[in-house]
């Protein structure tokens, strides 16, 4: 039998990994042969070498949009090999290494395609994802050359590599996309630890945003999955430049969720958190809070969450949706799981029309 944590992950993970593009086939053939967690990285890397490959070979021979979807995958695959897995930093850092090469591989080949920026922010970069709608070009009137932008918050063992799958949602509809890494996520794991006051790092994206002209920085709505579901309403509590809100299974003061948290995510958490014990992470914890503070979010907010969630309970988004003081759409889907990657039919598309909405695009 694998080991307690290996189940743990296919327990609470398996529907994510597939409804963001992972392969069924190859999650159930990686994921078959793993039994110690210590594995769990060395096996999705082998895999997603595969598509990488691939992809490699597609660029080659001239196939560009084939190649921008095999990388896409790889770049996913070696994600999930290293997003919780904080037991040997040198093999996850290679593994991440490799996620964000060939995703940046990938990006000018995506229809539509897309571009790494690098965000000023304390005396550094946050890394981010910026894709522009289809048919948007320079010439065109602003209204239309200028699309609105939905600012992409990750979670705590999320990062830009696993978004093109909700990315497509938003874009599809009129809207472009920016993906980053923020503290603890991602590329900023190395140089940044967790902060709960996530509306410091939001305020550098938009003062980013409003510099570029290829966006409509006065139209940006902010979107976050998990911890992502913490720090996009926590932005909104401080940042009046966002007019609208999405939060995907996040908590409402993460300290109450920690003691229950799945193993591999507390220890993931006490890492990203730069905390030296589970005692100092809970304290950390304890700085991610929406409690004195969801009432000011005034714009617009669509609160997501699965009634079978086993990591963030979903009395926790109905904290947040019962705070908030502007106009508030409840989706709590009965039979879903954390973020509801289960029944991720149920809410994605839907989200998205509402999100086209609050930034002033017509319905498609």
């Amino acid at each position: 039998m694998p080991d307690a944590r290996v189940q743990s992950a296919i327990a609470h993970w398996a529907p994510r990994f597939v409804s963001n593009g992972v392969p069924l086939t190859d999650f159930e053939e990686v994921t078959a042969g793993v039994e110690r967690w210590e594995d769990w990285c060395r096996a999705w890397s082998a895999r997603a070498a595969v598509h990488e490959e691939l992809g490699r070979t597609a660029l080659a021979d001239g196939f560009r949009l084939s190649a921008g979807e095999h990388l896409t995958r790889a770049a996913l695959c070696f994600h999930f090999s290293k997003f919780v897995f904080v037991v040997d930093v040198e093999q996850m850092k290679r593994a991440h290494g490799k996620a964000v090469e060939c995703r940046n591989l990938a990006l000018p080949h995506l229809r539509p395609p897309g571009e790494r920026l690098l965000v000023p922010y304390e005396g550094k970069h946050l890394a981010g994802n910026l894709r522009r709608p289809a048919g948007v070009q320079e010439g065109m009137r602003p209204s239309v050359a200028r699309p609105p932008v939905v600012v992409m918050c990750m979670g705590l063992d999320s990062a830009k590599e696993e978004m093109d799958a909700n990315e497509s949602a938003f874009l599809a509809r009129g809207m472009a996309t920016l993906a980053f890494d923020g503290p603890g996520q991602g590329e900023g794991e190395y140089d940044f630890a967790i902060r709960g006051d996530y509306e410091a790092v939001v305020k550098a994206v938009l003062d980013f945003l409003e510099t570029r002209s290829d966006v409509d920085a006065s139209r940006a709505g902010v979107w976050g999955v998990s911890l992502g579901g913490y720090y996009a309403p926590r932005a909104a509590a401080f940042e009046k430049r966002i007019k609208a809100c999405i939060a995907l299974s996040g908590p409402f003061e993460w300290v109450e969720c920690f003691d229950r948290l799945p193993e591999l995510t507390r220890h993931t958490f006490r890492v990203r958190s730069r905390s030296r014990t589970d005692d100092e992470a809970r304290r950390h914890a304890a700085t991610l809070t929406l409690k004195d503070v969801a009432g000011n979010i005034t714009c617009p907010l669509f609160v997501v969450a699965g009634k079978q969630d086993g990591i963030v309970p979903w009395q926790e988004s109905e904290r947040l949706a019962a705070s908030a003081s502007g106009p508030v759409v409840r989706f709590f889907i009965e039979d879903g799981n954390h973020v509801a990657n289960n029944r991720v039919y149920r809410y994605r598309s839907q989200s998205a029309d509402w999100m086209a909405r609050q930034l002033g695009i017509a319905a498609v």
